[in-house]
């Protein structure tokens, strides 16, 4: 890594973990600054790593070069849901990406909206008519979490209300895997935080098989009839969508839209996103390229290339920071960096 600025220090006493994550945003911009490029190398989850910052490079990375810099097969992500379509790479992803791509077309996206009308009208009719504040992240949070749980498993808490705060429980200890220690420990009386999560992934895994057996209905009978890679390739996905990143990355999202439309000075806004959906489309795609509910992703770089600075060496791991200070403004010509691994 002797080409790229910064430095990637020592194992352990030279990470940067948590300084980068107490705030991203600044942990870069200072980098930034110090070195006078947006591509430097620091160390992060203790591994040397190329903190790529640029809207350019990250197109390059994610877009136009995205064979080139891989998924780690060591990283978190593999662990706690396997082989999925954020996982995979190559021609694999591709195929994937095809297959996967006609449960979000016709008929079976079709059948989902009545669902999501009626999970929307619960969730939020009461929301204008209290005169008290409430906390907007938890409520979006639980709208996601009954969106996915009745469009990819078919469990209405309504009907099924024990199964469906079985498997919220379960999601939660499954993603708390995700920002713990990835060090599996049990002993009397105690696990670590890890291997509690692993545990509630075999849970959620046996959940999903039952589903996959027994339902012919909705979405987990249209993914049966996929052709997929192999037999646990269904199942393994079903575990990605019911997981609680996606409750998450919507309560995020919602909750920023929210801040960022309040007030009597954004009523105009408001109004033309109402009457408009496509400028409602490019305020929701603005707000998740300057508010992105997960901060980056890992790659590895299975090549050299030069990536709008000097090049990135095979083995380097590229760390994507999504938010970026070009054109901060409401509006389609502004830049917006598509993520489609995370």
């Amino acid at each position: 890594m002797s080409k790229l600025v910064g430095t990637a220090g020592v194992s352990v006493l030279g990470d940067k973990s948590l300084e980068f994550y107490r705030d991203p945003v600044a942990f870069c911009q200072q980098r930034i600054e110090k070195h006078g490029t947006r591509i430097f190398q620091s160390r992060l989850l203790n591994k040397p790593t190329s903190f790529v910052c640029s809207v350019e490079g990250m197109k390059e990375l994610l877009c136009e070069k995205s064979s080139v810099f891989l998924k780690d097969p060591t990283d978190v992500m593999h662990n706690m849901y396997g082989d999925n379509i954020v996982t995979a790479n190559g021609e694999e992803a591709c195929l994937l990406r095809l297959s996967l791509t006609n449960l979000f077309t016709g008929k079976c996206l079709a059948s989902g909206s009545d669902l999501i009308n009626s999970v929307s009208e619960r969730c939020l009719k009461d929301l204008s008519a209290t005169g008290e504040p409430v906390s907007v992240y938890p409520l979006f949070k639980r709208l996601g979490t009954e969106l996915v749980l009745g469009l990819f498993l078919n469990v209405n808490p309504d009907e099924t209300p024990e199964l469906f705060q079985d498997i919220t429980a379960l999601c939660t200890l499954h993603w708390h895997g995700i920002i713990s220690t990835p060090v599996s420990v049990k002993v009397p009386l105690w696990s670590s935080g890890f291997c509690t999560a692993l545990e509630a992934k075999d849970k959620l895994m046996d959940i999903i098989k039952d589903k996959l057996e027994c339902q012919r209905q909705g979405f987990v009978g249209y993914l049966c009839d996929l052709p997929l890679p192999d037999a646990s390739c269904a199942s393994q996905h079903l575990l990605l969508f019911i997981s609680a990143l996606i409750p998450k990355a919507l309560a995020s999202l919602l909750t920023s839209f929210t801040l960022v439309l309040s007030g009597a000075g954004k009523k105009e806004i408001r109004n033309h996103a109402r009457a408009d959906p496509d400028y409602l489309y490019y305020v929701l795609l603005e707000i998740q390229r300057l508010w992105p509910p997960f901060i980056g992703g890992r790659r590895i770089a299975n090549q050299k290339r030069r990536t709008g600075a000097p090049p990135l060496q095979p083995r380097q791991r590229p760390q994507e920071l999504h938010r970026s200070p070009a054109e901060q403004r409401l509006s389609q010509g502004s830049v917006w960096v598509p993520a489609p691994a995370l």
